[in-house]
């Protein structure tokens, strides 16, 4: 990182601002990177405004309480949805460096024309997922196992994708785990970022919020506390060294 000198953007939507400030704390550590270096821009505070995409090394789309396929939205939630939209349509168009996780992976699928439905949505949890061929090949991915921890919790998912995208990594319950989109974009639907801890943190912020059943709390933690995130958090330093800048 020597060489570093343009930040990484943080698309954040979360309003508490506990929960806004442990997710940039946590792709910071994940991605090896120092503070200062992920510029962090809360969009349920303000219009996200121009967006000089040639002064970041890449774009960061985290977490949401939105989602895409919600009945009722709120002014707010759609001016979101529109902001990061267009920005995420312009990013595809270039093909410039921009990884979403979760949220992000309804962001982008939405973008290309994927169908996102509630049938693969997953409580809050730690599971196993897979690297396909293709996910074995892709540089972002390079040095994982087959298989890896990570954490997972949202209440949609991609349904269909189109032949736009190339799968990376799937999951039992939610087949469609991580695909790119051309060379540089890639959506998630796990959280690359996350540990133990801070899965814990967002579980008790978001205790009335339907990720997860109270009285599974304990057992949900345990089995997230035992298992070992490095080769789910190799994601991001993977994505760090290969577009900073």
């Amino acid at each position: 990182m020597s060489t570093y000198t343009r930040p990484f953007l943080l698309l954040s939507t979360r309003p508490e601002d506990e929960a806004a400030a442990a997710e940039l704390a946590s792709f910071l550590s994940a991605m090896g990177l120092p503070a200062g270096a992920i510029e962090q821009r809360r969009l349920e505070r303000a219009p996200l405004g121009r967006v000089d995409l040639d002064a970041y090394s890449g774009v960061l789309l985290g977490g949401s309480p939105f989602n895409n396929t919600d009945a009722s939205k709120s002014r707010l939630q759609l001016r979101v949805e529109r902001e990061i939209g267009t920005l995420v349509a312009a990013i595809i168009d270039r093909d410039l460096p921009l990884l979403g996780a979760c949220y992000g992976i309804g962001a982008i699928g939405t973008a290309i024309g994927a169908r996102l439905s509630s049938r693969y949505a997953e409580d809050a949890a730690s599971i196993e997922l897979s690297l396909n061929d293709a996910g074995a090949a892709d540089p972002i991915l390079a040095g994982l196992p087959a298989r890896f921890s990570t954490i997972v919790g949202h209440k949609e998912a991609v349904e269909h994708l189109p032949d736009a995208a190339t799968v990376l990594v799937t999951g039992e319950a939610c087949p469609t785990q991580m695909f790119r989109v051309r060379s540089n974009v890639y959506a998630t639907q796990f959280h690359p970022e996350l540990t133990a801890e801070s899965l814990e943190l967002r579980l008790r912020i978001y205790a009335d919020q339907g990720y997860y059943d109270a009285d599974e709390l304990e057992s949900i933690l345990e089995t997230a506390y035992a298992a070992d995130y490095s080769w789910n958090r190799r994601i991001l330093e993977n994505f760090a060294a290969r577009y900073a800048r």
